[in-house]
């Protein structure tokens, strides 16, 4: 893997391409509500503490977070997955309007719950969480529809994301569909795994789990942490075992604070530190890392470049509260702080 730095001016041309560029999402998506508060005593009823309530925000969470992370980089991107007839739907509708996020293919099953996540904040520190949503796989009725209005679109698209947050929509059928859809087209094709869920997950372009996921999928114990992931004994076998077993192009295992590491058959692991200077929530960070990964991919980056993007991308939402974004101008100024 050649060329292993990425200059401000590199970053700034991939992403003016990549608004020429356009990326379809199909997953789980949901609403995430945010809480905030303050607390200044302990409740005589129970030793928790009592939040004062000074506000509460809405935004698109799950698969509608990578969505919104691709449009907030000037992407445009379409939106597949299943909603209940609620009002969290109607909510969750209004705020993509809103975001210009392409919205025709969510489809709507009354049967289904729409996903709400409910976090409660006090002092920039999440207390609790709440989650109300239909975990039951998707039923064929609807997956048929979705996979009808995804083939429609993906005749205009660059690349393809699915985010698979284990809520259902995304079920053994409606991947092979997808996966055998984008080879016919030649279409890249990014997944973001949920081990929980054994699919099959083998032949995509991009799989990116985080260390926890990746130890899970490969079925091994993580027993040998080292701050070199080089010497990192059990996650140069969990990467080595799952280039060979998913035959991904490209395997992108996320590692906190330690950066992450890209991975590819025929070529030395590539590690890339984390330039994140300072970690108030990590909520979506993943959603950023396989949209800005995504998004330079389709607009012409090597694999090396989409990873120092989406490593930069990832170190400035992990510096915000809440399920956060980041914009072209923030991210090329974080190259040339440096």
């Amino acid at each position: 893997m050649n060329g292993k730095t990425l200059s401000a001016s590199r970053a700034r041309q991939i992403l003016a391409a990549a608004q020429k560029a356009r990326v379809l999402v199909v997953g789980d998506v949901m609403l995430d509500q945010f809480i905030w508060g303050g607390v200044s005593r302990i409740s005589p009823e129970a030793p928790v503490p009592v939040v004062d309530f000074q506000r509460e925000s809405f935004m698109p969470g799950g698969a509608a977070n990578v969505a919104r992370n691709l449009v907030s980089l000037a992407t445009p991107a379409e939106l597949f997955g299943a909603i209940g007839n609620d009002d969290a739907a109607k909510k969750l509708l209004r705020l993509l309007g809103e975001q210009n996020i392409g919205c025709t293919g969510l489809v709507k099953n009354s049967a289904r719950h729409t996903s709400i996540k409910t976090r409660i904040v006090a002092h920039q520190q999440q207390v609790v969480r709440i989650d109300r949503e239909t975990r039951g796989a998707l039923d064929v009725k609807t997956t048929a529809k979705l996979l009808a209005e995804f083939k429609t679109q993906l005749a205009k698209a660059d690349a393809v994301i699915v985010g698979d947050y284990g809520k259902g929509v995304v079920t053994q059928l409606l991947l092979n569909d997808i996966k055998s859809l984008c080879h016919e087209r030649g279409v890249w094709l990014s997944l973001d795994p949920k081990p929980v869920h054994h699919l099959n997950l083998s032949n995509l372009s991009l799989i990116t789990p985080n260390r926890k996921e990746a130890f899970e999928l490969a079925d091994l114990p993580d027993e040998t942490k080292n701050a070199n992931p080089f010497a990192d004994k059990n996650l140069m076998l969990v990467a080595e075992q799952l280039l060979k077993e998913l035959t991904p192009a490209l395997l992108l295992i996320t590692l906190g604070e330690l950066g992450m590491l890209l991975c590819q058959r025929g070529h030395k692991p590539f590690h890339i530190p984390t330039v994140a200077q300072e970690v108030f929530d990590v909520s979506g960070a993943g959603d950023t890392v396989i949209a800005s990964f995504t998004l330079a991919i389709a607009a012409g980056a090597s694999p090396i470049e989409a990873a120092i993007l989406s490593n930069h991308a990832a170190g400035i939402v992990v510096g915000k509260v809440g399920t956060a974004i980041t914009t072209p101008e923030e991210l090329v100024k974080s190259f040339s702080h440096r």
